[in-house]
């Protein structure tokens, strides 16, 4: 099983277009090794042709441009994406849906309900493809595990998360199951499996044993601390008021670091969905520095995992 990170960014990417902080400055110049980063997505593959996206970034042309053996180019209009699963229905992760507009078959989309109902209502998205080239919409179930026809030998399970639904949606002040979910993800005939969050907000034991479980743990590594964006005057909100554990822990509570040190030893553990304040980010930087002594990778695009 392949997989690829397509995006490794959050909201907005790095350089953000309209920022002006000091690691968007210097990814815009192409200073210091700073390298700059598109909106989370990642591939995954059992064959190396078929490849399922696990969320459809805005950045989704430049990614695939990025990747050409996500085209196979066997037909005249052809593509290696065989399907869509999407974690939550942040915009983030989901307006990458239209530029697959020109598919000439309908595309499988998977998500759980209330992101279905986001994306058919707030941000009609599935039935505005529906004058293009349609989706045939598959409702994912925390708890249960799927497969998808064309990359059969990967097992999916999909596991509730605490975290935040998209502004539009009437479910961001409710507590509603599947609004954000993380994906254990598995390769059915070698039994390695790969945990992949990038929006986490509170740990708890089912996704800790979940990611205990796994070769490789892609998970949230939005902030490094639970007020950084107040810190740098960009915002009044905290971490987990966005949905999102911060590496570093605060008034007694674990951070992510924490937890990804509690993991069993071998696993290979990767922080993704990087916002462009986070100065693990800087390569030369301590923070980035405390997670190399910790065996914490911070993810760039174009990584490619084989598990």
């Amino acid at each position: 099983m392949k997989i690829k990170i397509l995006g490794s960014g959050a909201g907005g990417g790095l350089p953000q277009w309209n920022c002006n902080c000091a690691n968007c400055r210097r990814a815009r110049l192409r200073r210091d090794d700073l390298l700059p980063r598109t909106q989370s997505s990642i591939a995954v593959s059992d064959n190396d042709v078929d490849w399922i996206l696990v969320n459809a970034s805005p950045d989704l042309l430049s990614q695939l441009r990025a990747h050409p053996d996500l085209q196979p180019a066997r037909a005249m209009r052809d593509s290696g994406i065989a399907a869509v699963v999407l974690s939550d229905a942040q915009i983030d992760h989901v307006t990458g849906l239209l530029m697959l507009r020109e598919r000439t078959t309908p595309l499988p989309l998977y998500a759980c309900a209330p992101v279905l109902e986001d994306l058919s209502t707030g941000l009609p998205i599935v039935p505005l493809l529906g004058h293009y080239c349609g989706v045939r919409t598959h409702a994912i179930v925390p708890g249960k595990s799927f497969t998808i026809p064309a990359c059969d030998g990967v097992r999916f399970t999909a596991l509730a998360v605490d975290g935040k639904a998209p502004p539009y949606s009437p479910f961001r002040q409710g507590d509603v199951e599947g609004t954000n979910i993380a994906l254990l993800i598995e390769d059915r005939i070698k039994g390695t499996r790969a945990f992949y969050a990038p929006g986490l907000a509170k740990m708890h034991g089912d996704v800790h044993a979940a990611m205990c479980g796994a070769d490789l743990v892609l998970v949230d590594g939005t902030f490094w601390t639970a007020t950084e964006m107040i810190d740098l005057g960009i915002s009044t909100k905290h971490a987990d008021d966005m949905g999102h554990l911060a590496q570093c822990g605060e008034g007694g509570r674990r951070g992510m670091m924490d937890w990804l040190d509690a993991l069993p030893r071998g696993t290979r553990k990767v922080l993704t969905h990087i916002n462009n304040t986070n100065p693990i980010l800087d390569p030369h930087s301590d923070e980035h520095a405390q997670l190399r002594a910790r065996g914490i990778d911070v993810a760039h695009d174009g990584m490619v995992f084989q598990v």
